[in-house]
C-alpha cells in the first residue's frame, strides 16, 4: 500500500490534471491512496469568500463567481463531452457551496470558515476522479469526512485516532485506486479542517492507518531543498533526511513538508518520499529513520509577518516561572503560534505567528501585568547545522532585533 499526496500547484490547470493521470497510471495496479490538495490558488479565493460572507456581503458574488469560473474553465478543458456527468456533479457542488453562503446564520469565523474552505478539495478530487476514469484509469471518489474524525476545535483541529483508523482500516482490502481530499475532517455534524496545508497530515493519517510502505508527497520541486529558492540563490536538493531532521525543519518552518506530517510516519517507520511532479522519474528526497542529512549543509528557514512581542515586568521582580505560566496560557487560549522564546532577568521575547487575528486580545491580556511593547512585520530567520559563512550570509546588512544560538541552529529576528 502507498499513499500519494498531490499538491494545489500539481493541479493547477488542466494540463496538471493530465500530468497527474499519467504519473498514477504507472501506479494502477498498486491501488493507491491519492490525497489531492484544492486546485491552485482556490483556498485563497475561498477564503475571500468566508471573510465576505460575515464581513463584506457587497463583494461575495464577485468572489464566488471567481471560484466558479475557475473550476468551470478546468472542467471544460479536460472533458470535452458536455454532457459528461461531471458537469452536473461540480455545478452541484457549487449549488452546495451558495446554499451554505445563503442558509448561513453562525457568526462564528473559524466555524463558517471550514464549512466554506474545503470545497476546494471536494471540487478538485471530483474533477480528478472523474477524469481518471476517463483516462482508463479506475479510481474511487471518497469523502474523507466519512473516515477522519476531530474535535470541533474548527480551522485546527486534534483527530480522534481511534474512531479514524477503525475507518480507514477497511480501505486495506481495496482493489482500486482511492482518491480523497486533504485537510478536511468532521466531527459529529459539521466539516473541520487540519489546519493550513494540512493535506499533507492526511497522507499521513492514512499511511498510519492503513500500516502503508510509503507516503510520496508530489511537488513543484526536486524534493526537499536546504533553502526555500524563492528567498536564497543556490538552493540545493537534500538526498536523505532523518525524521528527527525532517521534524525540526519543519518545526521551524520548511514549507515542504507539514509539520504534523512527520509524527504518525514516524511511529511506525514508514518512508516518506518528496518527489517532483515536473520529473517524476528523478530521485527526490527521502525521508526515514536513517540518521542524519545528506548532503550535510547549512539549512534555511524564513518565516516573515511574524510579531515580536518583548514582556517585562511592571516593578522589576523576576520574571519566572509562574509568569511564564501566566504568558502561555494567555498565548494558547488565543490560539498564538510561538516559534522563539527567549528570557532574561525581567523580560520576555516572543516571536509569534498571529493566524487567528487574535494580537489585540493578547496584547490587552498581558498589559494589566506586565509592560508590553511589540514589533510587527519582523522576519524569523533559521538556519540549521550553521557554519561561519551561513552566519554571515544571514545577518549581513540586517537590522537584527534578537539572536538567539544552540549547537545547530541560529535563529535571529529582524526588521
Amino acid at each position: 500500500m502507498k499513499v500519494f499526496k498531490f499538491g494545489g500547484a500539481s493541479v493547477k490547470d488542466a494540463e496538471g490534471v493530465r500530468n497527474l493521470s499519467t504519473i498514477l497510471k504507472q501506479y494502477s495496479n498498486e491501488y493507491p491512496v491519492v490525497i489531492v490538495s484544492a486546485m491552485g490558488k482556490t483556498t485563497n479565493a475561498l477564503e475571500v469568500i468566508a471573510h465576505n460572507v460575515l464581513y463584506n456581503k457587497t463583494e461575495l458574488e464577485a468572489s464566488i463567481q471567481v471560484v466558479e469560473t475557475y473550476h468551470n474553465t478546468i472542467v471544460s478543458e479536460l472533458f470535452l463531452n458536455v454532457n459528461h456527468p461531471v458537469f452536473s456533479i461540480v455545478n452541484d457542488l457549487l449549488a452546495d457551496l451558495r446554499t451554505i453562503l445563503q442558509t448561513n446564520v453562525s457568526t462564528n469565523y473559524n466555524f463558517v470558515y471550514d464549512q466554506i474552505i474545503g470545497f476546494g478539495e471536494l471540487l478538485s478530487t471530483t474533477i480528478v476522479s472523474e477524469y481518471l476514469n476517463q483516462f482508463g484509469v479506475e479510481n474511487i471518489w471518497l469523502d474523507v469526512r466519512n473516515h477522519i474524525k476531530t474535535d470541533v476545535n474548527y480551522r485546527r483541529a486534534n483527530v480522534d485516532w481511534e474512531i479514524t483508523e477503525q475507518l480507514i482500516k477497511p480501505l486495506k482490502h481495496n482493489h482500486s485506486i482511492v482518491v480523497t481530499q486533504g485537510f478536511l475532517g468532521s466531527d459529529t455534524k459539521n466539516t473541520t479542517t487540519l489546519g493550513r496545508e494540512g493535506s499533507d497530515y492526511t497522507a499521513a493519517i492514512f499511511a498510519y492507518c492503513l500500516d502503508a510502505e510509503s507516503v510520496t508527497i508530489w511537488k513543484d520541486v526536486p524534493g526537499v531543498l536546504n533553502a526555500d529558492p524563492r528567498y536564497f540563490k543556490e538552493a540545493q536538493l537534500l538526498e536523505q533526511l532523518s525524521y528527527t531532521e525532517a521534524i525540526e525543519l519543519a518545526f521551524y518552518g520548511a514549507s515542504v513538508i507539514h509539520p504534523k506530517t512527520l509524527q504518525p510516519l514516524q511511529k511506525k517507520g514508514i518512508t516518506l518520499y518528496v518527489k517532483s511532479f515536473l520529473n517524476p522519474k528523478a530521485k527526490g528526497t527521502k525521508v526515514n529513520a536513517d540518521l542524519g542529512i545528506t548532503p550535510k549543509v547549512p539549512c534555511y528557514i524564513v518565516k516573515k509577518q511574524e510579531i515580536l512581542i518583548c514582556i517585562s515586568s511592571l516593578d522589576f521582580s523576576y520574571i519566572v516561572e509562574e509568569n511564564i505560566s501566566d504568558i502561555f496560557s494567555v498565548l494558547h487560549r488565543f490560539k498564538m503560534k510561538v516559534n522563539l522564546i527567549q528570557n532574561s532577568a525581567i523580560s520576555f521575547s516572543i516571536c509569534v505567528e498571529d493566524i487567528f487575528n487574535n494580537l489585540e486580545h493578547v496584547l490587552e491580556y498581558f498589559r494589566v501585568s506586565y509592560k508590553v511593547s511589540y514589533v510587527s512585520n519582523v522576519s524569523l530567520y533559521t538556519v540549521r547545522h550553521y557554519n561561519t559563512d551561513a552566519t554571515n550570509s544571514i545577518t549581513k546588512n540586517k537590522d537584527i532585533l534578537l539572536q538567539q544560538r544552540t549547537q545547530d541552529t541560529l535563529q535571529i529576528v529582524t526588521k
